[in-house]
């Protein structure tokens, strides 16, 4: 079986909460001090560290419990709202919920590079990190960065969909002003941390080197032909740039990309959506770490059989356990403890399976 150069780990399984869950079980309020507060940031996620590690440390979650890390970011949470807000959207914040980015609808395809970097929710971010890198002597974590179609969505608003027809140059000259600015805000913070993306997903923290991974949410809502004219270009090149690098896709189609995606020079890593084709994407890439993505929904509903079955059927259609994790991301307080673990035990045990076959 292929290997990545990039992870030793045979199936890797990660578990990701909602915040109506933390602040349930926790009492974590995510407000604007969890994200910007230095104690408050700090003593959130080792709280964090620490329930994981009671509820499931036999399973490996937890391990930096008895650790005060300087995370820079909500890296146990899928908080996409930054470089929105960089960019001039407003944020809404919650007590049992990701902060909320109110569309800003500009009437223009403009980004001002400095009024970006210059921006005041950026320099709260830069005195955050100076705090906990004077306190702590280094710092840790990264960014929730999002994409470019899902930034220029909260920017640009509906009426980006009109532009590819009627200023589609202008919309590629756009997409790449994004992706400029991404690149540079997600390298800064990955010189300074070592990571750049594990608040887009924490299974990237399995690699040996940070993943480069590039947040696709809103690709549901266009066509194949426009991703290939518009946003493949910007992948293909990042690949090249940023290896390892990956695509977060947490649609229900991923599949519908498998021919466009195997244009990419170098995709290390596919976040595969719950409902995706796993058999016809590992067709299309034989060499791609396939991190499934089980649905958190109606995990509740389904019995403990069901859910092992399903795991061992998406295991089987990856084909290459060497290149393939399986994750559960925002479950909500309304989750029991037992079908959590009924996904790890399961993946524990076909880790097993595989690993005495081998021997």
């Amino acid at each position: 079986m292929t290997k990545s150069e990039f992870i030793e780990t045979i199936l890797p399984v990660e578990i990701v909460y909602h915040p109506s869950w933390w602040h349930k079980n926790a009492g974590i309020t995510f407000d604007e001090d969890f994200f910007f507060h230095p104690s408050k940031r700090v003593e959130s996620e080792q709280t964090m560290e620490k329930l994981l590690y009671e509820k499931f440390g036999n399973y490996g979650m937890g391990k930096d419990h008895d650790i005060l890390r300087p995370e820079v970011g909500a890296v146990h949470n899928a908080a996409g709202f930054m470089l929105s807000e960089m960019l001039g959207c407003k944020v809404k914040y919650s007590e049992d919920a990701s902060p909320t980015v109110m569309p800003l609808n500009k009437d223009s395809l403009t980004i001002d590079q400095s009024d970006v970097m210059h921006s005041k929710v950026l320099k709260k971010f830069q005195d955050l990190c100076d705090a906990l890198k004077k306190k702590h002597g280094y710092l840790s974590g990264d960014v929730n960065w999002g994409g470019v179609l899902n930034l220029a969505l909260d920017v640009r608003g509906q009426e980006i969909f009109t532009d590819f027809f009627m200023q589609p140059d202008d919309v590629k000259s756009y997409f790449a002003n994004l992706a400029s600015v991404i690149e540079l805000f997600v390298v800064d913070i990955q010189k300074k941390t070592g990571t750049s993306s594990i608040s887009v997903n924490r299974m990237v923290g399995k690699f040996k080197k940070p993943v480069f991974l590039h947040s696709e949410c809103t690709h549901t809502m266009i066509a194949n032909d426009q991703y290939e004219e518009f946003l493949l270009p910007i992948d293909i090149e990042w690949s090249k740039r940023q290896r390892p690098f990956g695509i977060h896709y947490c649609g229900p189609d991923p599949h519908r990309y498998a021919n466009l995606f195997k244009k990419i020079p170098h995709l290390d890593f596919l976040d595969v959506g719950w409902g995706g084709d796993v058999k016809l994407l590992r067709e299309a890439l034989p060499n791609t770490f396939l991190n499934i993505r089980l649905d958190p929904v109606s995990i509740n509903s389904q019995s403990n059989d069901m859910i092992e079955q399903t795991i061992r059927k998406l295991v089987t259609d990856s084909k290459n356990p060497f290149l393939t994790g399986i994750c559960c991301i925002n479950m909500d307080d309304q989750v029991q403890d037992s079908k959590v673990e009924t996904i790890l035990k399961p993946v524990q045990q076909i880790r097993e399976e595989y690993m005495a076959s081998i021997n």
